[in-house]
């Protein structure tokens, strides 16, 4: 935990800017300088529940980095110390901490189980406005700095990007018996529903991970990407899914179960798959599932009779896919605070399953190498204890110093499930990040 004087007060200049792209770009690369660094980017989506269009947070003032044990509590301890914007993760071996499952799979990457720190830069970008504080810049001065920066990445550079070819940890069939294997357990009566995960993977693979997000983000830009690093290590995130928001003491929670692809070239077809979507009974028993399971979470800090379906079903269309996606309420409890929160719902229900301890169980059984940061949350909070923070998500995971290279995609698992179909779902998922890979090979 870091140690910094807690003196200083945040403030904040706002600057009127059309924050283009291409300032998003200069945005990114200014705070890419630094060793710690988050830049969250909504590309434009309205849904209704969006603050910022965008949010760049760089440098650690102060800081704290925990293991699963005693996580929760110290985080509590720490946001309540500060008081100041904080920018973060919660790891999905956290599970360790909310459901006693013990993590003993192999962790190719190695982010830690939680981290936030205090940002000694900030950018918010909401409207045609900027606002700009810094504890050691004149605000004017930062804004020019970041205007001044570059925007191409060197990207046009011969060979500054090769490709990277990904390993599948799992062979076609050998996903197919695990999936088997996961609705023999449902038949049994062991669990209804499990997200089970597959890993493709590179080592001594050498990237430019500002390059690899940049083109991710470019063929799919999702109101929830995110580019994070710590130190040697980055995540290249392209979610479309909302775990938790906090404001004003009321919790949305917007979990996604039901995917479908696109048909650009073809509209009619397009709204064809559309359709299909919302009418399949398999995705719909699997997004009342995870919305009976978020209600249940939500119900252990939110008052008595306030937690509500406020949309079920929901049609979502992204660049790659259609989604299902449903959207619980509730208004938190006295007493309680945004920590509190997000551990009552971690790990979140659209990435573990129901029951919740004994799916965990059987991904920590049926997987093979550690979540890490996949499908745990990145986000903020604010000095009042509002926060957002997504699912991670279609997203490459890099350690600089290692030269490993992971990205995990999964899909919910029922008794109706057919496992080559949820392979092929897998595909659909990680094709976005084996383009931006470079990576065109089929995967048998």
């Amino acid at each position: 935990m870091s140690t910094a004087n807690n003196d200083a007060v945040r403030t904040f200049t706002a600057f009127a800017l059309t924050v283009t792209p291409v300032i998003k770009q200069q945005m990114l690369n200014w705070a890419n300088q630094f060793n710690i660094c988050c830049f969250m980017d909504n590309h434009g989506y309205h849904s209704g529940h969006g603050s910022y269009e965008c949010m760049v947070a760089a440098g650690a003032r102060k800081w704290v980095k925990l293991r699963a044990g005693n996580a929760f509590s110290l985080l509590n301890a720490f946001s309540h110390q500060q008081r100041d914007w904080l920018f973060g993760h919660f790891g999905f071996d956290l599970k360790q901490e909310t459901e006693q499952v013990p993590s003993l799979l192999p962790d190719r990457i190695g982010f830690p189980d939680c981290y936030f720190f205090v940002p000694e830069h900030l950018l918010l970008v909401k409207g045609n406005e900027v606002q700009v504080s810094s504890y050691s810049k004149d605000a004017n001065a930062l804004i020019r700095e970041v205007l001044a920066m570059g925007h191409s990445n060197g990207e046009e550079k011969p060979g500054s990007n090769p490709s990277i070819e990904l390993l599948p940890a799992f062979s076609r069939q050998e996903y197919i018996s695990r999936v088997n294997a996961l609705k023999a357990h449902i038949h049994r009566g062991d669990c209804y529903e499990i997200n089970f995960c597959q890993e493709f993977f590179a080592s001594d693979a050498e990237i430019q991970p500002v390059s690899v997000y940049r083109r991710l983000a470019a063929i799919s830009p999702n109101p929830f990407s995110v580019y994070y690093r710590l130190d040697d290590l980055y995540l290249a995130c392209a979610s479309p899914e909302r775990f938790l928001k906090i404001e004003g003491g009321r919790l949305w929670s917007q979990p996604i179960k039901g995917t479908a692809p696109r048909n650009l070239q073809d509209p009619a077809e397009d709204a064809r798959l559309a359709k299909e979507l919302l009418e399949s009974a398999k995705e719909k028993s699997e997004n009342v599932m995870v919305v009976d399971l978020v209600r249940n979470d939500l119900s252990r800090v939110c008052k008595s009779g306030t937690v509500k379906v406020e949309e079920l079903f929901g049609l979502y269309s992204f660049p790659q896919v259609h989604h299902m996606i449903s959207t619980i309420t509730g208004l938190l409890g006295e007493g309680l605070t945004w920590v509190d929160a997000v551990k009552a719902c971690f790990p979140m229900g659209s990435m573990t399953g129901a029951p919740k301890k004994r799916v965990l169980e059987l991904i920590e059984q049926y997987e093979n190498v550690r979540r890490g940061i996949f499908s745990g949350a990145v986000g903020y909070v604010s000095p009042a204890g509002d926060a957002d923070f997504n699912v991670v998500i279609r997203s490459v995971l890099y350690n600089e110093t290692e030269k490993m290279l992971s990205c995990l995609v999964g899909s919910g698992i029922t008794w109706y499930a057919d496992a080559a179909a949820e392979y092929e779902e897998c595909l659909l998922k990680a094709a976005a990040i084996r383009q931006a890979l470079g990576d065109g090979r089929k995967t048998d």
